[in-house]
């Protein structure tokens, strides 16, 4: 695969992560905590950029991983380091974000004090491991269909789609960022 279309590729992941991680933190906030609705993210659109970002992270730094077999004796630990590997990552990509929020907004959109092995109430034991979890199904059971249907676009739909949802993401953050703050 071609860097360009490398490119776009991992741009629809980030984008469909992106409102996959928007919808998730909605269905916790309107059907577990019974919060009612609320837009979940910083930005307009149904879609928290922070998952977009997890999933190419986790995408380029673990998926050569989890094709490999690493075994101890006949056990396969290669999952079991996987899911290691993406909570670590997804915990300071995390811990990262809430910063970065703090130094440009003045706060962050979460707050864990209320959770056990807590740090700051920007990170915590119980989140990171829901983001395990809910990392090893993207990445063993959605970035298939993903790739599949990544493969099944034109070029001209690839490109078509991946530029209007990149000019549609600036627009949202800048006006964000410049106009709103």
């Amino acid at each position: 695969m071609g860097a360009f279309k490398k490119g776009q590729a991992l741009f629809l992941y980030f984008m469909a992560y992106a409102v996959i991680g928007w919808i998730y933190e909605v269905f916790l906030e309107v059907v577990v905590y019974r919060w009612g609705f609320s837009n979940r993210g910083f930005l307009f659109g149904p879609y928290l950029p922070v998952y977009g970002f997890g999933a190419v992270i986790i995408l380029l730094v673990l998926q050569p991983l989890k094709k490999k077999r690493i075994a101890i004796g006949k056990i396969n630990v290669t999952p079991i380091l996987v899911f290691l590997g993406i909570v670590a990552l997804t915990t300071g990509l995390e811990l990262l974000t809430s910063y970065i929020m703090e130094w440009t907004t003045g706060g962050w959109l979460w707050d864990y004090e209320r959770f056990a092995w807590n740090f700051q109430g920007r990170i915590a034991l119980n989140p990171s491991i829901r983001f395990g979890i809910g990392g090893m199904f993207f990445l063993y059971c959605v970035q298939p269909l993903l790739e599949k249907a990544n493969g099944a676009l034109t070029v001209k739909t690839r490109s078509l789609l991946s530029g209007s949802l990149f000019v549609l993401i600036c627009v949202d953050f800048f006006y964000h960022i410049f106009l709103t703050v």
